[in-house]
């Protein structure tokens, strides 16, 4: 099953941003999708449900920038 999480950055300095963290994270085995949303520096990801909120912030970490989870 296919989970949708939004999660917020922190750190967002240009659109080159974008492509490395959605690299990043595409990157995670069971990421089957991400979107990243420069003005509003919010991340979407589609993942599998073995695939733990937690990993994704940790790999948004790996790429230089500070994430939460985020409700919406």
């Amino acid at each position: 099953m296919t989970t949708h999480s939004t999660f917020r950055a922190e750190g967002f300095s240009c659109p080159s941003c974008v492509k490395k963290i959605e690299n990043q994270v595409g990157a995670m085995s069971g990421v089957e999708g991400v979107e990243v949303k420069f003005a509003s520096s919010r991340i979407e990801v589609d993942h599998a449900d073995s695939v733990s909120r937690d990993d994704i912030i940790a790999e948004i970490g790996k790429a230089g920038y500070k994430a939460t989870y985020s409700a919406f």
